[in-house]
């Protein structure tokens, strides 16, 4: 038996309502100079600050200006803890805190003022403060620099990625592709993954569309290094008076890279930045200095080496010039047509030099609707990252993470015990349980459906205020039988269970409460059991809405999909009769599957029916014209929410389900469910997404349309907000606990 965490502060206070939060936020890097990952330590303790998160900022090094500094002086609850200015780390005065040094910086720092969360960037910092184990669960880490594609991600990687994700209380990840790819890969960051795209100041006055200046007048801000191109764009003056247009560039920063491959790029930029005619260099400036030299442009540049093109990360400096009203010339990459869209005027195209990116500016200067259309994407797309978003996206996050304390609970900590063989259904109402002020968790788990340790098993009873029991199994027996005196027993009942004989064996007297999952469940069970009505109570399944909620990919409208194909009652041979329906009219018409082939469950697999069934399938899909190449298998993985990004129809077909969570995991993606009227179906979901046939079905999905398809989505996402969202749900059960 292990005994988890209380959901508390070290020194046993709340983490949650009745105080502020505390944080700790430390990023490897240096905020003397400007460049995103720089500008990301502001606007982070910022938007904690705007969130009411008291938060001490530590910095790497010695602050030689307050560019990035001074605007946090006046903000409530902040404070900027200087190491060297202040001797916390003895020895060191000048030279920046190494990982080793931060981290047991930040363990001091913590053991006289307890943080609830660390907030870290930086994978070799990330990566040292885990192996100290201080923080683990209070970790908040945003990584930008790992492998960011299948070809990088060893297994030391992914070794080194799951021990951050598992000691992290979240991952914050910049973009959804980031996050769908560190789902994919690394199990364990499933349901810890949140997105914190960078952050831009709202604009000091509103935007006005200006005529541009003569000469035109481009900016650049940020970093100086080779592959962001800022070499090649001290040649675009002189590039565009070859095409007749006069222009200057404007830069701003002071960080130039020493960069090994190009030995000679940190004098050659400093002297372009220096003589180049047409160039006018203003230095390091204050972040809002920076922006108001750009307000005064016409053009912002984010051009950068093709060998970027594949980064999953998102420009800030786009961002921040879109803030202003300002176009930016950008390279065409997947990530920058998700942002600004496919049809955006200002690409350059891949693998462009300075000529490329010429005409592309050129084409702004001779083109005004296609530099307003840039402007105005530019100008959507940071709207959708300003402060003032991401305090309200911290704020979710904060409200997830430290949910308050039920008021019904009395001085001592709420002791709640869960036994069960497998746990894979209540994982985040667990993660809930921990995180809740004053309850007190233990977990008695089976390593077999009946076989366990008896004594283990009787401390728990002993224990426990209120013992949860996952199954109406043989734990369900056990625990019935060996109820402390004074306690409550919960038994949750799924449909396995009910025509078994172990319900008939529960000693009911000793039960408070039998959750099912669905009305209809619920019933079935008053039926087959007769016991006490008052004590079957429903309470449906949990969807993790939040995580499940992620913009569709494209093609996604004509794309069905099935979560879980095994055992035959899941009729995937229905599933295959509304594809070929749909595909003998229209052969955009694919089906995606996750789920382990049949072969993979012993239990299934040795029965004759199930593998004929299953022959049956296969051969079908090797003979049918219209299912060639029409069905893709998907691994089996927690990696849902990325996989469903694929998917824009899903499908239940069952014979008999208790609830079927597939169909609400697709709709909280704004997936359109189609089901079969299998029992109990309109009892859990609106009768709208319930069709007779296959065929009804079929018609149904292919008369909505685009626009019709989109409409349907958002009405789907909103029910199973309404009903299923892990937050209802956890309330419910909390209450359960608590007061029966």
């Amino acid at each position: 038996m292990s005994q988890e965490g209380t959901g508390m502060s070290r020194e046993g206070t709340p983490a949650g309502t009745g105080r502020s939060l505390t944080a700790l936020v430390y990023g490897d890097v240096d905020l003397n100079l400007i460049d995103g990952s720089a500008v990301w330590a502001q606007s982070t303790v910022q938007a904690l600050a705007g969130t009411g998160c008291r938060t001490r900022l530590v910095l790497k090094a010695p602050v030689r200006t307050g560019r990035l500094i001074d605007p946090l002086a006046g903000l409530p609850g902040v404070r900027v803890i200087r190491p060297h200015d202040e001797g916390l780390v003895p020895g060191v005065t000048d030279k920046p805190l190494s990982p080793v040094q931060a981290s047991r910086l930040l363990t001091r720092l913590d053991e006289t003022d307890p943080c609830d969360l660390l907030v870290l960037r930086g994978r070799r910092l990330v990566t040292r403060v885990v192996a100290d184990g201080r923080f683990d669960g209070r970790i908040w880490a945003y990584l930008t620099d790992i492998p960011q594609s299948a070809a990088e991600m060893t297994e030391e990687a992914r070794a080194e990625l799951t021990r951050i994700a598992e000691a992290a209380q979240r991952l914050l990840c910049q973009t959804e592709d980031l996050r769908c790819l560190l789902e994919t890969w690394i199990p364990a960051a499933v349901g810890k993954c949140v997105l914190s795209p960078p952050a831009v100041p709202e604009p000091p006055t509103p935007v006005a569309d200006h005529p541009p200046h003569t000469p035109f007048r481009l900016v650049y801000t940020g970093k100086f290094a080779p592959l962001w191109n800022t070499l090649p764009m001290t040649r675009l003056p002189a590039l565009l008076a070859e095409r007749g247009i006069r222009a200057e560039l404007h830069t701003v920063g002071d960080k130039i890279h020493d960069d090994p491959g190009h030995p000679s790029f940190r004098t050659d930029m400093a002297r372009a930045l220096t003589t180049t005619p047409g160039v006018q260099h203003h230095g390091g400036q204050p972040r809002e200095e920076a922006m108001r030299i750009a307000t005064d442009c016409d053009l912002g540049l984010g051009w950068r080496d093709p060998a970027l093109d594949a980064s999953l990360e998102l420009s800030t400096k786009v961002l921040e010039f879109g803030s202003l009203g300002l176009p930016v010339v950008l390279n065409r990459t997947p990530a920058h047509e998700a942002l600004l869209g496919t049809d955006y005027p200002l690409y350059v195209p891949g693998r462009a030099g300075p000529d490329e990116a010429a005409d592309a500016v050129a084409r702004a200067v001779r083109e005004p609707d296609s530099r307003r259309l840039a402007a105005a994407r530019c100008r959507e797309a940071a709207a959708r990252h300003t402060l003032t978003a991401a305090i309200d996206r911290w704020r979710g996050h904060l409200t997830r993470a430290f949910p308050p304390a039920p008021p019904a609970l009395t001085a001592r900590p709420l002791r709640v015990g869960v036994a069960g063989h497998d746990l894979k259904f209540l994982t985040r109402l667990l993660d809930h349980f921990r995180a809740v002020p004053g309850l007190e968790l233990r977990i008695d788990a089976w390593p077999a459906l009946s076989r366990h340790d008896p004594a283990a098993s009787r401390e728990l009873a002993d224990w426990a205020d209120v013992v949860v029991v996952e199954w109406c199994g043989p734990a369900a027996v056990w625990y019935s039988r060996h109820k402390r005196p004074g306690s409550r027993l919960i038994i949750r009942l799924h449909r396995f269970e009910l025509e078994a004989a172990w319900p008939r064996q529960v000693a009911i007297d000793h039960v408070d409460r039998v959750i099912c999952v669905s009305t209809y469940y619920a019933r079935r069970t008053l039926q087959h059991t007769n016991w006490p009505p008052g004590k079957v109570v429903v309470v449906p399944n949990w969807v993790d809405t939040d995580q499940l909620d992620r913009p569709k990919a494209p093609g996604a409208r004509f794309r069905l999909g099935m979560i879980g194909i095994a055992p035959s009652r899941k009729r995937m041979d229905l599933g295959l009769d509304v594809l070929e329906t749909l595909r003998a009219r229209d052969p955009r018409w694919h089906l995606a599957i996750k789920s382990k082939p049949p072969w993979e469950y012993w239990w299934i697999w040795n029965k004759p029916t199930e593998r004929a069934h299953f022959d049956t399938i296969l051969h079908r899909m090797q003979t049918s014209p219209l299912l060639t190449g029409a069905v893709v298998f998907d691994g089996f993985g927690a990696d849902v929410a990325g996989w469903l990004r694929r998917v824009g129809h899903i499908l239940s077909t069952s014979d008999d389900e208790s609830f079927h969570l597939a169909p609400a995991e697709g709709m909280a993606s704004a997936a359109v469910p189609a089901l079969l009227p299998w029992p109990g179906a309109d009892e859990i979901y609106d009768r709208r997404w319930i069709h007779p046939t296959p065929a009804a079905m079929a018609d149904a999905l292919e008369n909505l349309g685009d626009d019709g398809w989109h409409t349907a989505g958002q009405e789907a996402r909103a029910q199973v907000r309404e009903n299923f969202s892990l937050e209802r749900v956890a309330e419910a059960w909390t209450d359960l606990l608590v007061s029966g």
